[in-house]
């Protein structure tokens, strides 16, 4: 894959934002809590690696990932601490997973007999780190009755290749105001938490919103997924303890502009006609980048001030409607603050539809990420 290395299209990141939410969060912890930093889908489009080594530094004794790719990923970069992997992972890679040191999720008996057939078969001497994952209501992968739980503890006691390291849930309505789910939730997991009799190192059901909102839930180890990169997991629906301060920054340049006449008109479908005399902006990022066509009507800042996207956003390209003249080579900031506006993820969510993590996981690997 081919970066833009040499266009002015680029994600600044700001490492002391990040490095700031997961101290602050880490001074909410108990002494027996840990933080697992999510650094899944390439940390939500910040850059995995480089987020990882900031998020050590800040405090994170650990790291959440969703495939095996990106938990092999860290290991190649020099990362030793533990990595858990949220997903689930084809049998055939269990060898790896035990050789990488690598944690994995369990969510049936089948899985668990497999994995400790094919270990034993291999030369590899330390045990598999088993994550038993407990479907309390989300609906997606996980135990659902306590008589299987205790079989897959009772196969994880017998098993010499496997260790039961963690027991898990992920809660589907911790970000939002109303706890009525939130709570049927907590019971379900805790009943079915009370059918092991030898609980693991690991019990954990905080990802960020649990975390921030649901401090009372049973975990020792919180997965701090996107308030780490100062998004609020609720969107705007409910008020963050501390300050989470947005690590991503999206800027541009004005490759080209020029002044219309009554009647020109600007991109594909010819859906936009200017007016006599004012100037048009192109600007070197598209839909291939992630800036998305719904987008057009939204506007960016130029100089502190906001110009509107106008016509249809192409693969490459955009176009905007400036005031007044400006050099090439001119920033323009898509998302971020300038002067006294700011353009927020969560605004682009809102006229996308959307949530603010698919805005920021959707910047494609043409736009180079900067770690300032």
């Amino acid at each position: 894959m081919i970066s833009g290395l040499h266009r002015h299209t680029v994600a600044m990141i700001e490492k002391e934002a990040i490095f700031d939410n997961i101290q602050n969060e880490l001074e909410r912890l108990s002494p027996n809590e840990e933080l697992f930093a999510v650094v899944k889908a390439n940390a939500y489009g910040h850059g995995a690696v480089a987020v990882a080594e900031i998020a050590k530094d800040a405090g994170a004794s650990g790291f959440c990932v969703a495939i095996i790719d990106e938990a092999l990923e860290l290991r190649e970069a020099g990362f030793k601490e533990p990595i858990f992997i949220l997903g689930l992972v084809d049998i055939r890679y269990v060898a790896i997973l035990a050789e990488k040191n690598i944690s994995v999720t369990a969510s049936s008996i089948s899985w668990l007999a497999q994995a400790q057939e094919k270990l034993a078969d291999t030369p590899i001497k330390q045990p598999l780190n088993i994550h038993l994952a407990v479907d309390s209501g989300m609906g997606r992968i996980g135990f659902t009755s306590k008589e299987a739980i205790k079989e897959a503890e009772t196969l994880l006691k017998k098993a010499t290749h496997l260790n039961f390291e963690g027991i898990f849930t992920h809660f589907a309505t911790a970000d939002q105001e109303n706890t009525t789910y939130f709570n049927q939730q907590v019971a379900t997991f805790n009943e079915l938490l009370a059918s092991v009799e030898s609980k693991p190192k690991y019990v954990h059901t905080a990802n960020s919103a649990t975390a921030l909102w649901h401090q009372e839930t049973q975990s020792n180890l919180v997965r701090f997924g996107v308030a780490m990169y100062g998004l609020n997991p609720s969107g705007e629906a409910l008020k963050a303890p501390y300050p989470l301060r947005p690590a991503l920054k999206l800027v541009t340049e004005v490759v080209h502009i020029k002044q219309m006449h009554q009647g020109d008109r600007i991109s594909y479908g010819a859906t936009y006609e200017a007016s006599e005399g004012e100037w048009i902006a192109t600007l070197p990022i598209g839909y291939a980048d992630g800036w998305l066509r719904q987008l057009q009507g939204m506007s960016v800042l130029v100089n502190g001030k906001k110009a509107e996207i106008v016509g249809r956003i192409c693969m490459d390209q955009c176009m905007i409607r400036l005031d007044e003249p400006v050099p090439i080579g001119t920033e323009v900031t898509l998302i971020g603050k300038e002067g006294e506006h700011e353009i927020t993820v969560q605004s682009i969510a809102n006229q996308l539809s959307t949530i603010h993590y698919e805005v920021v996981c959707g910047l494609s690997y043409r736009v180079p990420r900067i770690y300032c």
